[in-house]
Parts: C-alpha cells; sequence; structure tokens
C-alpha cells in the first residue's frame, strides 16, 4: 500500500473553506468518502468540496481499493471573507411573515432534497462553462448584512449582466427542480451526476422543465432580477454532495487537472 503513497501525495486545489481540491486516485478504487460523504470523482481525481464551515487543519480522504483502505490528508488553511451591506426595499424579503416562512420551508425542502441526490455521472466536467458573461457583482462567501441585520453569508457567484441575457448549461446535466422561489426567484437547478449539482437564480425567464436533459453549453433561460434582487444578475450555486463551493475554484482545479494530465 505505501507504494501508491507518492501517487496520492500531489494533491490539487484550494485548501480553504469554499474551495475545492482534487486528490489523484489508483486504478482499483471501490470507494472515496470526505466527512462521511462521497466524492465526485473526475478523471481518476477525488473532488472534495469544501463547504464555508469546513474548520482548519489537517484533513483527509478515506480511500478505499480492491487491496485495502488508507487516507490522504491535506490542510485546510482560514480564510476571512469581506462584509457585503445590502439594503433591500421590500421589508418582507428580510424579515418574512408566517405566510412567506410556511412557502420559504417547502421551498428549502425541495432545494435540499436537490442537493442530496447521487445520480450516475453525467459526463466530463471539463470544461466547466460560465453560465453567462459579465461582471462579478458578489463573489462566494461574502459575509451579509441585510437592513443592518446580519444574515447567512453568501454561498454562491453573483454575475451581473442585462436582462434578458441568455444562460448556458456549464457542463451536462438533468433538469430537477424549476420554479419560482421567495427569495430567490425564478429558479433552475441541475444534476451533473457524482453528487454535483448546480442552482441558478432570479432568473428572468425559464426555457425548461424538470427531466429535460441539458448538453454543456445548452441555452435554459435568461438573465432578470426576481426575488430578492437588488439588480438584474445571476446567482450561481455549485454544490458538491451538499457543499456549497465556489464556482470560481471548482473551474480552476478541472483546468489544473486538464493541464497536468
Amino acid at each position: 500500500m505505501n507504494a501508491l503513497l507518492p501517487l496520492l501525495a500531489a494533491v490539487v486545489g484550494y485548501g480553504v473553506p469554499g474551495g475545492v481540491v482534487a486528490v489523484p486516485l489508483p486504478e482499483n478504487v471501490a470507494e472515496v468518502h470526505f466527512d462521511g460523504r462521497p466524492a465526485v470523482v473526475h478523471r481518476k481525481h477525488a473532488l472534495i468540496g469544501l463547504a464555508l464551515e469546513t474548520p482548519p487543519g489537517r484533513h483527509g480522504v478515506d480511500i478505499t481499493t480492491q487491496t485495502g483502505s488508507f487516507n490522504v490528508s491535506f490542510d485546510v488553511e482560514p480564510k476571512d471573507f469581506p462584509v457585503q451591506r445590502l439594503t433591500i426595499p421590500n421589508e418582507r424579503l428580510v424579515n418574512p411573515n408566517a405566510e412567506d416562512l410556511a412557502r420559504i420551508r417547502s421551498e428549502t425542502a425541495r432545494m435540499r432534497a436537490a442537493y442530496e441526490l447521487v445520480s450516475p455521472p453525467g459526463g466530463d466536467l471539463h470544461p466547466f462553462l460560465l453560465p453567462v458573461e459579465g461582471e462579478t457583482s458578489s463573489p462566494f462567501g461574502r459575509k451579509r448584512i441585510l437592513n443592518g441585520q446580519p444574515r447567512s453569508p453568501h454561498q454562491g457567484l453573483d454575475i451581473a449582466a442585462n436582462t434578458g441575457t441568455p444562460m448556458i448549461a456549464p457542463a451536462a446535466g438533468v433538469v430537477v427542480v424549476t420554479g419560482n422561489f421567495f427569495f430567490n426567484g425564478n429558479t433552475v437547478m441541475i444534476d451533473h451526476g457524482s453528487g454535483l449539482v448546480t442552482m441558478y437564480c432570479h432568473l428572468h425567464e425559464v426555457h425548461v422543465g424538470e427531466g429535460d436533459h441539458l448538453d454543456r453549453g445548452d441555452t435554459f433561460g435568461s438573465v432578470g432580477s426576481t426575488g430578492r434582487a437588488t439588480g438584474p444578475h445571476l446567482h450561481w450555486t455549485v454544490s458538491m454532495h451538499g457543499a456549497k463551493v465556489d464556482p470560481l475554484a471548482l473551474i480552476q482545479v478541472l483546468g489544473d487537472i486538464e493541464r497536468i494530465e
């Protein structure tokens, strides 16, 4: 088993909360787990999504092969995220009433169920495309203060673009959720397989339905400002087995794997 360790030592990626790391795998892998969850496997690498709440320190990936089991460790460094203060004119979008909260709970359950999907691989993930070209209006991980009240950190990437700008699928997948949600506005969620699920919020128009298959680059909607939005933009969430990560970190790591192959 020690002969495998040089192969597994070259961890690629960003070992920070919200980052993605890639661990090279031997040929005879049966299972790969991180923090009790399966890993997304891509081109003989285990892709590990590090949620914002991942504590700094040494972490390990549990790998089972046909001949035994072992653990490959990597370090997670602390990262400080800036604070973003926003003013939302509609106070209900900051402090929902009882009826709103019932709707939010139902919508949250739908999103949670989608994030927990672990379906067969949907195809090669590289290149993982930006859904829309535009200016980053709010990066991943910002601490948010809405109308003077602390709220959950920003667990997505906001890309500002004109209303009606077409959006494309970053990789092949199946549409698993569509709808108009209280906070998210018009929303689409895509299952890319292996526990990788993406979500797109505040859309102006949705051109797909649940169960539709998308290829990389297919148009599925357009940029808008529905839901809790201060202007037209796409809020893009990337989830890896329930861990929300910076979409740009995943794009970068997939590109790094491509370059070292």
